[in-house]
């Protein structure tokens, strides 16, 4: 062996090598055997690169693998019998083994598997959940699990027959001929120590297996150079370090270190994602915007059709027999009067024993009188109820067949036409509300039932049977002798010859789950039973077995009708009793001596998997087997091992007889059961890759990717039959092109009942030859099979058209690729025949989804094992990559009737996510190829572009301005302070028991208030205790720490009087103070402060047990208790000489996570609080309710600041304070007659979630609100125009006015920007009237490109924008293009800079980076006008001129915010607001209550909270992986499914997404769920 002579081996090995080729050449060994001591002997020597040690001189064949799993691999799968063997070809068994191998051969990576919470896992394994520092993998260099190969093999004997030695041959060929994989077991992994260590091994060569928590990669599309890397660390036992999966030290994206689990599985898919995908594709189609989509460009090599243009095939001619009945009631009536003694039909009972026999004279005389009875005793003599022609329900359970012929034969009598359907058992049946619809539109008014049945049904209290869901109303009628009167003598049914009168409808599924009623004529009926007599070669008398469903199908056709005709004798076996009994038909076949059995070839396999413990099986009897599914392309291998395993009990291969039917063309195609044993069956090894695109192409041995089919033997007795393009026009196949069967004959149906447009799609089809004239002049019926017709009339059948899932312009066959899904070994984790395949419409493409059932004792690892091969799989194969897969828990499928999974039902679940997963692998990176193409940034306008006035590039400059300031002449007596200090000092002397502020508990009652002259005496005294136990000088910097309240305004004001700095600061939260109070100790320790001051309770809480516990606590500045305050008053005011000096520091943390201070100057207070009495008109009679938090931005100066200034009355009210009463802020406002009001999202969210049902309650307590002028959020970010219009609605009831409600802007270098108090009818006089907030819609597809596009209101992809308020007075915006700094024209999205006297003037922070100081608050413009100096905010938005005009008659400019740079993410080129992303994440599913999204190295991952039971959790990720796609053409990378409440919030409402990323890769959410999508 070439082997041999290339490896250094030592002698006495060369010696035990030759003995043992000698043992095997002398046949006193097995193959097996051989292989296996062999690669025990040598395994020790293999080089450890692949082919190293190799002649290439030495031909393909002789290089026979050694791995020990290789050959005995198909021996294994050849032992038929003893393992399940559904479905199976050997041929795709190992085609899909070669796959994986293949796959395998590429260097892996190992794919992320997804994280569970414990509590989702019910039998967990622990080794995936090992944390990370306990964590030890040991890889031993052995060679792969030898011994235990012998163990796994199945106990079956090995089959004899040809074919499958060939097979072998071929497959090895097939696998080995090309890749060199000869060292495979040598260094494979130890595989966490599962049971199914070898096999895994066998399979799992040289992937490097984490632990099992990291199945290989599946995205790899490669096929450079095979390199089988030796796992690293293979030469040391064990690993020293502790890891997770690859993570020893990773760097984040951003270079900053990162351990944990979760930032490992990132970096291994981001790794994974960065291995070439398929080819680029090159054309684009526009999708209504320059956002191009990609669209598939065939492939130039792909295969094309090049045979002869097709013949129509013939079937024999229908030979009329001369004593064939006219029609099928002539023919029960003949039997039952000449041989009334003869058995028709024989029941069994769930033990298999005979239940009733029902004879050919029974069955005339109760089927005469049913029809008596239905035409005469239901309704009056004059109205009858139903009236020859009319249509009936059949209800007949599937153990009853008896019951149900008599009354089919009933209907067919009275000349009605009998519905057969399926017992509705409960009233949410799968589907079963479609078949509603069906008897709906048929008009069925009666259904008739056997009496066991209708005992069955559910039944209201009343003992009614209540009306189905979707169901018409119907009348139940019993069937059963014993029920009915006895016809008179002189009644006799009128027997006619078979006419064109409607026999029966069938109904028929289609792929959308619709129901539709196939109509089938008395003489099709007939013309179909002669057809089914002749290519049977039905005699009279025959007893023929079937397992079928009689209520349709073949079923119906053999077992129902054509028996009749033909005096057959049916022992019809329930499928009751196949599930307790798999074996019961064949015993009833050697019991009765039958001739003929129908069945499916699950019978088949059940008969198998359960035949080895009976010994006197004698099928010799059998002639004909009909297999009702023939046609699927899975049959073959259940037909293939049947007869291997029965061929020794009698059965003869002529005998099986596969067939093809359809509901609308009925029997399309049999093989006849011939004499001749010596001519084979047709096969057809087809290409799959030929088949996606429609092209037959006998395969070349050396691919993988096969399709075995056989024939169904040729067209019916007196049909033609040919094959038509699938889509478009009709057109005939070529002779090896895939197309539509169509026939054209008398025995089909001949409508879909009602339904005109699509019977003429259908049933009215003339198929056009190649100049386009009609091949005949009489109508087709499409048969909706897809094949072709081979040599000698035989017909192929290569799938259903339902099945067909086009996916970038190739077909697959769902069949097909459940086909593969379950040849994948081992199969021990999900249920064969429960799994599912559909497509799915993603952004313009079909995507496929695999549903299947797993058993409830695999583990985690296992299935996610599974599921990554089954991808492999079917790439491997058929080339396509699967969109997701998904497994259910065991029997949580919807089902058929008949125990067959509810296509159109689970698919519907899936897409509405209530399927609950208990495992999801989504892979969009692989399957998404028609993305839009990455953008590619364009120069902007540069100053070389002619500014002419104030127009850019032929638009105005977007620049606004609000009232000027100096222009003003009001009596503002304040304006001639410098300083607030003063103003409060002056207040104090001139209206000193004025109440400046009031403060409301929770109840709604007044806590404390202020006076001026109060506040004024408060502020002294702290100044005083300022100078003298703090020993401050002027400007040093205090902390203030208070709740919301007055003694936060009078700390203030006391700092001020001192000539110190304040800050204010929000207290720890006593039951969060591990969390809340770093943030204190950071603001105290960046702000520099000299000392803090707090209240007695605060005080403690610094100081207890657990503060220490977070923080240092020795590190605090002096804490000054405020609730103890000196009783003397200072001797002097300070005052400060400089108004440009600080006034206070405004200390934020921005959504970012950014902790940023910025400096208030005196002149910039005083201006501020100028700019707000104006645009607010603020006076010392005016009453305001604030619902803020008092501690940056507008929200503190509003609370602290302007009732000082403008001296009108504050009422406070602490948000914190809505948790225990929601209702507090509008009762406040209402009691107190309240015109203005401010508050933030977070409280309007409160009120809208907490009082939405309240607001008849509050109504009647009197909540007013008709009052409110004006209402305005102050926040920072894009208006929430959700949360404003519903809270703007919920309480219009409660008199409040919808242009009432309003936002503000500000940000951290302009606490306020805009505000807009809208002037409201009446009032309008009183104040300026400014106009109303207008919302715009913009493309959000623009928006990427940072342009805006206004459309219409509800076209796709549009966005609604609400303008931001009113730009305050002395306040001038200009939008800038943030990267060039030039200046944008009208409706251009652009930065917001801003010029104003109360811009803060810096940041105030310790390391002083002054360029980021100088770029944020003195930028000028790159052209234009350079010399202003402006404040960038770090705010994307745009202006726009409306047609309204303000006061003075100028036309009124809004600016729209669209959100913040920092938090925008730039993924493919374009710009994305997560917000965007967020809503229409929140928008799929009713259990998603809030979402978040931020990048993590180019991943987009997105947290959702779930709001319902864990169940549910699974269900998330494919919608959200879905709308993401079609709504921003995103892949998302990572779901996180966490609770409710994990998404950190801060105090103004706003997502605090960074700490969330934070929170996320530190592995500290606790999530529900991790899905890492492929």
């Amino acid at each position: 062996m070439a082997d041999r002579d290339t490896l250094p081996l030592p002698l006495e090995v060369r010696d035990r090598l030759a003995e043992l080729e000698l043992e095997l050449s002398e046949g006193d060994i097995t193959q097996k055997g051989y292989e296996k001591k062999r690669s025990k002997l040598i395994g020790a020597f293999l080089p450890q690169a692949p082919g190293k040690g190799m002649d290439p001189s030495v031909p393909h064949e002789r290089r026979t693998p050694v791995t020990p799993g290789s050959s005995s691999r198909y021996h294994r799968r050849r032992s038929s019998g003893s393992r399940d063997e559904r479905y199976r070809s050997d041929v795709h068994t190992e085609a899909v083994q070669a796959a994986l191998a293949k796959q395998r051969e590429r260097g892996k990576m190992a794919v992320p598997m997804p994280s569970k919470r414990r509590s989702l896992v019910v039998q967990s394994s622990m080794d995936a959940y090992t944390p990370p520092g306990e964590e030890h993998i040991g890889h031993q260099d052995t060679s792969s699990g030898s011994e235990e190969e012998g163990s796994m093999q199945g106990e079956g004997t090995p089959t004899s027959s040809q074919g499958s030695i060939n097979m072998e041959n071929w497959i090895s060929r097939a696998i080995h001929g090309s890749t060199t994989s000869s060292t495979t077991s040598s260094s494979s992994t130890q595989s966490g120590g599962s049971g199914a260590a070898s096999r895994l091994a066998d399979v799992m060569g040289q992937t490097h297996l984490e632990n099992h928590s990291t199945p290989p990669d599946v995205t790899s599309y490669t096929t450079d150079s095979i390199q089988v890397e030796r796992p690293q660390g293979s030469t040391t036992a064990s690993r020293a370090t502790p890891k997770y999966g690859n993570a020893e030290l990773m760097e984040t994206g951003d270079g900053v270190p990162v351990g944990g689990r979760v930032s490992a599985k990132i970096q291994q898919l981001v790794n994974t994602l960065k291995r070439p995908k398929r080819p680029p594709l090159r054309e684009f189609f526009v999708d209504d915007f320059e956002e191009l989509l990609e669209v598939q460009q065939p492939d130039p090599n792909q295969p094309r059709a090049e045979g002869a243009q097709m013949l129509a095939m013939r079937g024999e001619q229908l030979g009329v027999v001369t004593n064939w009945p006219p029609s099928l009631e002539a023919a029960l009536q003949r039997w039952g009067t000449i041989s009334p003694k003869a058995p028709c039909l024989t029941t069994m009972d769930t033990n298999g024993k005979p239940l009733y026999i029902l004879t050919y004279g029974k069955l005339w005389v109760r089927s005469m009188k049913v029809a008596y009875n239905i035409l005469h005793k239901l309704g009056s003599k004059q109205e009858p109820m139903v009236r020859p022609g009319d249509r009936v329900a059949l209800v007949f359970p599937n153990n009853d067949p008896a019951a149900f012929m008599v009354a089919f034969y009933g209907c067919l009598l009275a000349e009605l036409v009998p519905v057969p359907i399926e017992v509705p058992l409960t009233r949410k049946d799968a589907g079963s509300q479609q078949i509603g619809f069906l008897l709906g539109s048929c008009g069925v008014t009666v259904a008739l039932t056997s009496d066991a049945c209708h005992k069955g049904l559910p039944k209201s209290t009343t003992g009614e049977i209540p009306q189905f869901k979707g169901w018409p109303k119907l009348l139940w009628f019993v069937t059963e002798s014993k029920h009915l009167s006895k016809p008179p003598r002189d009644w006799f049914p009128h027997i006619k010859d078979a006419n064109n009168d409607t026999a029966y409808i069938e109904y028929k599924t289609c792929k959308d789950g619709s129901v539709l009623g196939v109509t089938v004529m008395r003489m099709a009926l007939l013309t179909h039973c002669q057809a089914l007599t002749q290519s049977c070669g039905y005699t009279e008398a025959e007893t023929i077995v079937n397992v079928l469903d009689f209520k349709k199908d073949v079923g119906l056709w053999h077992g129902i009708l054509t028996s009749v005709m033909n005096m057959m004798h049916v022992i019809s076996i329930p499928y009751s009793l196949m599930k307790v009994n798999p074996l019961s038909w064949i015993q009833k076949v050697c019991q009765y001596k039958a001739k003929v059995a129908c069945v499916k070839s699950r019978d088949m396999h059940w008969a198998l998997v359960a035949h080895k413990d009976q010994r006197d099986i004698n099928l010799s009897s059998l002639r004909m087997l009909v297999v009702a599914d023939g046609s699927n392309p899975w049959s073959i291998s259940s037909c293939d091992a049947f007869l291997n395993v029965f061929q020794s009990k009698g059965l003869k291969p002529e005998v099986i007889c596969p067939c093809a039917s359809s509901p609308e063309a009925l029997t399309v195609a049999i093989r006849r059961p011939t004499d001749d044993s010596n001519q084979p069956p047709g096969r057809g090894v087809l290409s799959m890759q030929g088949l996606s695109h429609g092209v037959i192409r006998v395969d070349s041995e050396e691919k993988l990717s096969v399709l075995t089919l056989q024939d169904v033997g040729t067209a019916m007795p007196g049909a033609l039959m040919c094959v038509v393009k699938p889509d478009g026009v009709p057109q005939l196949c070529k002779t090896d092109e895939i197309g539509e069967l169509c026939v054209c004959s008398v025995a089909t149906g001949t409508s879909y009942y009602g339904l005109s447009g699509m019977t003429k799609n259908t049933f009215e089809v003339f198929p056009m030859n190649s100049v386009g004239a009609p091949i005949s002049e009489y109508p087709f019926t499409r048969t909706g099979l897809l094949g072709f017709v081979g040599p000698g009339g035989l017909c192929f059948i290569a799938g259903k058209m339902d099945g067909l899932m086009v996916v970038g312009g190739r077909r697959h066959n769902a069949d097909d690729i459940v086909a593969t899904a379950l040849a994948v070994e081992p199969m021990k984790f999900v249920y064969r025949g429960r799994i599912a395949v559909f497509s799915i419409t993603v952004l313009h493409d079909e995507r496929i989804v695999v549903v299947a059932e797993q058993r409830p004792d695999s583990t985690e690892e296992d299935s996610f094992q599974w599921m990554s091969r089954v991808l492999q799989a079917i790439d491997g194969i058929h080339q396509v990559g699967v969109y997701c897969l998904a497994l259910v828990p065991s029997n949580t499928l919807p089902k058929t009737p008949l125990g067959g999974i509810h296509l159109s039902e689970t698919k519907q679940l899936f897409l509405e996510g209530s399927l609950h997963p208990c495992n999801v692998l989504m892979c969009p990176h692989t399957c998404v190829t028609n993305l839009p193409k990455p953008r590619q940034k364009q120069p902007e306008i540069g100053p070389a572009s002619v500014m002419v006035g104030n127009l850019v590039s032929g638009k105005r400059i977007a620049q606004a301005s609000g009232r000027d300031l100096g222009q003003m002449e009001d009596n503002d007596q304040a304006r001639k302070f410098l300083f607030l200090s003063e103003v409060l000092q002056w207040r104090a002397q001139t209206t000193p028991d004025h109440v400046l502020y009031t403060l409301l508990n929770s109840r709604g009652t007044i806590a404390s208030s202020l006076s001026c002259v109060q506040l004024h005496k408060r502020a002294e005294k702290i100044a005083t205790m300022l100078a003298e136990r703090g020993h401050l000088q002027d400007g040093d910097h205090v902390a203030l720490v208070y709740p919301p309240g007055i003694d936060l305004i009078a700390a203030f004001y006391g700092c001020l009087y001192a000539g110190c700095v304040p800050i204010t600061v929000r207290p720890p939260h006593p039951q969060n103070i591990a969390t809340t109070l770093p943030t204190v100790k950071m603001i105290v320790e960046v702000s520099r402060s000299a000392c803090m001051m707090t209240t007695a309770v605060i005080c403690k809480l610094l100081r207890s047990k657990e503060a220490s516990a977070a923080v240092d606590v020795r590190t605090w500045p002096p804490v000054l208790d405020t609730d103890d305050l000196p009783k003397k008053k200072p001797p002097l005011l300070y005052k400060p000489s400089n108004p440009d000096t600080l006034a206070y520091l405004d200390f934020s943390v921005s959504t970012t996570g950014m902790l940023a201070g910025v400096k208030m100057s005196h002149t910039a207070t005083s201006a501020f609080c100028r700019s707000i009495k104006l645009q607010c008109e603020l006076y010392p009679s005016r009453e305001v309710a604030i619902c803020l938090d008092p501690y940056c931005g507008l929200g503190f100066v509003i609370w602290c600041l302007c009732s000082v200034y403008s001296g009108h009355q504050s009422i406070l009210i602490p948000p914190s304070e809505l948790e225990v009463n929601p209702a507090l802020w509008l009762l406040a406002v209402s009691q107190y007659k309240v015109r203005d009001t401010f508050c933030s999202y977070s409280v309007m969210e409160l009120c809208t979630k907490g009082l939405g049902l309240q607001t008849d309650s509050l109504k009647s307590r009197g909540l007013d609100l008709s009052r409110v002028r004006t209402c305005v959020v102050v926040a920072e970010e894009r208006p929430r125009i959700a949360l404003t219009q519903s809270f703007s609605k919920l309480f219009k009831d409660l008199g409040l006015h919808p242009r009432a409600v309003s936002t503000s802007f500000g940000c951290r270098v302009n606490l306020a920007i805009c505000l807009q108090p809208h002037r409201l009818g009446k009032l309008a006089d009183q104040g300026t009237s400014g106009p109303d907030p207008t919302t715009v819609y913009v493309d959000m597809r623009a928006l990427r490109h940072d342009r805006v596009r206004l459309v219409e209101r509800g076209s796709p992809h549009s966005l609604p924008l609400m303008e931001s308020g009113k730009i305050l007075p002395g306040v001038r915006i200009i939008i800038a293009n943030p990267e060039t700094k030039g200046p944008l024209g009208d409706s251009h999205l652009g930065e917001i800079w801003v010029c104003s006297g109360h811009n803060a003037s810096g940041y105030f922070t310790v390391y002083g980076d002054e360029a980021l100081q100088s770029d944020h608050f003195n930028s000028r413009l790159s052209f234009g006008d350079t010399q202003t100096i402006w404040a960038r905010t770090g705010y994307l938005g745009f202006l726009r001129r409306t047609e309204l005009t303000d006061a003075s008659g100028e036309r009124h400019d809004a600016l729209y915010v669209v959100g913040a740079l920092d938090e925008a993410m730039e993924l493919r080129g374009m710009r994305y607001h997560p917000i965007d992303i967020e809503t229409s994440v929140i928008r799929t599913h009713k259990s998603i209550t809030e979402c978040a999204v931020f990048t993590w190295t180019n991943l987009l991952v997105v947290v959702v909270e779930l709001d319902g039971s864990e169940q549910e959790a699974l269900d998330l990720v494919p919608l959200v992986t879905n709308v993401v796609l079609e709504e921003h053409y995103l892949i998302v990378g990572v779901v996180v499914v966490v609770d409710i409440g994990v998404i950190p919030i801060n105090s103004r409402g706003e997502k605090q997404r960074m700490h969330l990323r934070d929170g996320f890769l530190a592995d500290q959410l606790d999530p529900i769920y991790v899905a890492y999508n492929m």
